[in-house]
């Protein structure tokens, strides 16, 4: 039996919880649940019930990003990760994120597209893209600078290192940090908060709110798809795939002659 990418639940407060649901690869993404991930989004935007909208992830992860060994066959029509950010993007609900555990690649970046986070103290985060040979994603080229500072955002994206959940609040990606277990129950109380009031002010506030930041957004994912095309496939990120898939380290010194 498939499993059932996202889970979507809509209570009668007009919170509709989805849920990332695929435990058993912390979450990791492949080209269904991207798929999965931008109907329920496009679903939630045209659905008058639905007041505002929680991201959270099933197990104790929220995302370990893209599943590395799932990422589907190439096509030259609309790519699935393109198509959910495209409804991301589109979103004029409140979005909230109750993420805990794992929060890699998108797991981190999809943060920059949330309204509100709450973090779990055990989280650990991470923007991988140097280490893949790769470009960023989600348009964390600008929103990362935006929302963290140009230099604490170079830091962690050059690095491609670890961080906690304390340096997720010190730098503006988290909103509070909580015990992991009262994460989802505290996001979802302050989503039924939000959702006490008028759906046409919270919509017509959000799209004030993120109208300084579509120009560049929408330019930052033109250029870092341009980047992913260029950068895919060279040796340096074969080499870093290869690395990952045989749980190694991998030597980017080798192309440097």
């Amino acid at each position: 039996m498939s499993e059932t990418p996202v889970l979507s639940d809509l209570d009668d407060d007009g919170i509709l919880t989805l849920t990332l649901n695929r435990p058993k690869r912390r979450n990791a993404f492949n080209p269904a649940q991207f798929l999965a991930l931008g109907v329920a989004l496009d679903r939630a935007n045209d659905d008058p019930k639905v007041a505002a909208v929680v991201l959270t992830g099933a197990g104790g992860d929220f995302t370990s990003g893209l599943d590395l060994a799932d990422m589907g066959e190439a096509t030259d029509g609309p790519q699935p990760f393109e198509v959910m950010m495209d409804a991301l993007c589109a979103l004029d609900k409140p979005l909230l994120a109750a993420a805990r555990g794992c929060a890699i690649g998108f797991g981190v970046t999809a943060l920059f597209h949330c309204d509100i986070v709450y973090l779990g103290a055990g989280s650990r985060l991470r923007m991988p893209f140097t280490n893949l040979g790769l470009v960023t994603e989600a348009a964390a080229s600008y929103l990362a600078p935006e929302v963290m500072g140009h230099k604490q955002a170079a830091e962690l994206i050059f690095t491609a290192e670890f961080f906690d959940a304390a340096r997720a609040l010190e730098t503006g990606i988290a909103t509070a940090v909580l015990p992991d277990d009262e994460v989802l129950p505290t996001t979802l109380a302050k989503a039924r908060q939000i959702a006490r009031m008028p759906v046409p002010s919270l919509v017509a506030i959000k799209r004030l709110m993120k109208q300084a930041h579509a120009e560049p957004i929408a330019r930052a994912r033109k250029l870092e798809m341009e980047g992913m095309l260029e950068l895919a496939g060279t040796p340096e990120n074969v080499e870093a795939i290869t690395a990952f898939l045989t749980k190694r380290e991998p030597d980017f010194k080798q192309f440097r002659k």
